[in-house]
């Protein structure tokens, strides 16, 4: 496996081995003494999964009170999944970054606790499976307005198709207060 630093170093593409034969395929998804080696310290407590349909927007979201790190892969279907460094302070503050995750890729992204995620479907359904390092607090979450100017992300989705919750979030100004300080 491997892993390659993106735009933000602290997020980082990570691309299991892929062994295929005529039979199919075989790739360990995780092995925690294989994520240390790469940097990856965090212990993951929580799995989630998530179908969605095209044109499905999902973030950007944020822990505050329980801070998750996340490790997100793609089963079924292709997504541009973003990353926003949200740490008040960080010399990266409000910059983002999207890769495409896919079930033909592989690639994972692991994106530290202090970010926002969101994602966007690009295939006509998609299953996004992410481990998490602390568990969900509905009351410590903070969601941000995906659309958002002041931080200019490139979404490969001009309508989508946003839960009530995500349609009504506030831009980052509204939340600054609340979020984490770089250290």
């Amino acid at each position: 496996m491997r892993a390659t630093a993106s735009a933000l170093p602290e997020v980082l593409v990570v691309e299991p081995v892929v062994h295929r034969d005529v039979r199919g395929l075989f790739a360990e998804t995780y092995r925690v003494d294989g994520y240390r080696a790469l940097g990856i310290l965090d212990t993951f407590v929580q799995d989630n999964h998530s179908q969605s349909a095209r044109g499905t927007l999902r973030g950007l979201h944020l822990q505050v009170r329980h801070p998750q790190a996340k490790l997100i892969r793609v089963v079924v279907g292709r997504i541009f999944d973003v990353a926003v460094d949200l740490r008040r302070g960080s010399p990266r503050f409000r910059q983002w970054f999207g890769v495409e995750l896919s079930a033909d890729n592989w690639k994972q992204c692991y994106i530290p606790a202090g970010f926002g995620h969101g994602f966007a479907v690009l295939s006509e359904t998609a299953l996004v499976e992410y481990k998490c390092s602390d568990y969900y607090d509905p009351h410590g979450e903070i969601t941000v307005a995906w659309n958002d100017p002041a931080l200019a992300i490139e979404w490969p989705v001009a309508e989508p198709v946003l839960s009530s919750r995500d349609q009504g979030a506030p831009p980052l100004a509204g939340v600054i207060d609340r979020l984490p300080t770089f250290n």
